[in-house]
C-alpha cells in the first residue's frame, strides 16, 4: 500500500482570521495599559514646558526691573490680567558720586554745577563700571516719573571719561543746566527705557505674548523700538507697581504670567506665576 507524497501545508483563512482577531484583542488590551503613562508623561513635559517659560521670563522682568532707574517705573494699561499692560522703566548700566564741595588743589570745573549754571564736565568720587558707552547717558536726582523722561535732569549729549590729572572725569557736550542736586551726590548712567508689553489672549492662548521692547526715543508710556518675543500662548498676564512700600524708598513691581496650552484631547491646562522685585526709588 503506498502513501500519498502531498501533505496541506500553510493556513487556512478561518485561522487567519482567528489570527488577526486575537492580535488585534491583545494589542487593544496593551494600549489601554500604555495609553495612561504615555499621556502621563506626554502632560508633565508640556506642564513643564510651560513652567519653564513663565518662570524665564518672569526672571528677566525681575532681574531688569532692579536695574531701574529710580522713580522711573510706570505702569500703564488696564492691567487685569485679560487685557494689555505695560510696564515701563528706564534701566541703569553705571554709576556713582560727584564731587560736591571743591578739592582746593583743583579748578571750580571738577565740581558738579547746579542751575542756573551749566556743567560740561566734573569729577568723580567713585571709579564708573562698567565703563560709559555709546549713547548712554546721565541723570542727577529723578524724583518723579516723568522728569527723566522728559529730559529736565538727564543730559542730551554724548557722555565721555576725558583723561584728566583729578582723576575720573566726566565730561558732558553739550553741558547741561541740572535743575537739583542729589543730597547723596549720586550720578545714574542710564539707557534708553526698556518696555515690557503684554497682549494676554485667555480665548485662544496661541496668540497671546509677552514681549521686550527697546525703546527708540525717550517718548514717556511709549512702546516704539525694537521688539523681541519673551513668552508665548501668554492667557493671564498683569503688572502692578507700588511705588512707597517701604517708608517712601522702595517701590515693589508684581508680574502674574499665565502659559495655557492644550493636551492630547485638546483640552486647555495652564500654568500661572506670580514674581516681585523691589525697586530702589532713593534718587
Amino acid at each position: 500500500m503506498m502513501k500519498s507524497l502531498n501533505t496541506a501545508n500553510g493556513f487556512t483563512l478561518i485561522e487567519m482570521i482567528m489570527v488577526i482577531v486575537i492580535t488585534g484583542i491583545l494589542g487593544g488590551i496593551v494600549a489601554m495599559f500604555l495609553k495612561a503613562p504615555i499621556q502621563q508623561y506626554m502632560d508633565v513635559g508640556r506642564r513643564a514646558d510651560m513652567t519653564d517659560v513663565a518662570n524665564t521670563a518672569s526672571r528677566r522682568v525681575v532681574r531688569d526691573v532692579r536695574l531701574a532707574l529710580p522713580n522711573s517705573v510706570n505702569v500703564y494699561g488696564a492691567c487685569t490680567g485679560s487685557t494689555s499692560c505695560t510696564l515701563q522703566f528706564i534701566p541703569t548700566s553705571a554709576g556713582g558720586r560727584y564731587r560736591y564741595y571743591q578739592d582746593p588743589s583743583g579748578p571750580a570745573s571738577a565740581v558738579l554745577s547746579i542751575s542756573p549754571a551749566i556743567t560740561t564736565q566734573f569729577q568723580v568720587l567713585t571709579p564708573v563700571a562698567p565703563a560709559i558707552g555709546a549713547g548712554d547717558q546721565m541723570v542727577i536726582y529723578n524724583q518723579n516719573v516723568t522728569d527723566a523722561y522728559g529730559g529736565v535732569n538727564r543730559t542730551s549729549g554724548t557722555v565721555s571719561l576725558p583723561a584728566s590729572s583729578l582723576g575720573t572725569v566726566i565730561g558732558l557736550s553739550p553741558g547741561m543746566a541740572f535743575p537739583y542736586a542729589s543730597p547723596n551726590a549720586r550720578f545714574s548712567i542710564v539707557n534708553m527705557p526698556v518696555s515690557y508689553v503684554c497682549n494676554p489672549n485667555a480665548g485662544n492662548p496661541a496668540l497671546g505674548t509677552l514681549t521686550r521692547v527697546t525703546g527708540n526715543s525717550w517718548a514717556y508710556q511709549s512702546t516704539a523700538g525694537t521688539s523681541n518675543l519673551l513668552a508665548k500662548n501668554v492667557s493671564f498676564c498683569s503688572f502692578t507697581y507700588s511705588p512707597s512700600v517701604v517708608a517712601q524708598r522702595s517701590g515693589l513691581v508684581t508680574l502674574g504670567l499665565g502659559i495655557s496650552e492644550a493636551d492630547l484631547s485638546g483640552a486647555m491646562e495652564s500654568v500661572t506665576l506670580y514674581s516681585a522685585a523691589h525697586v530702589s526709588n532713593e534718587p
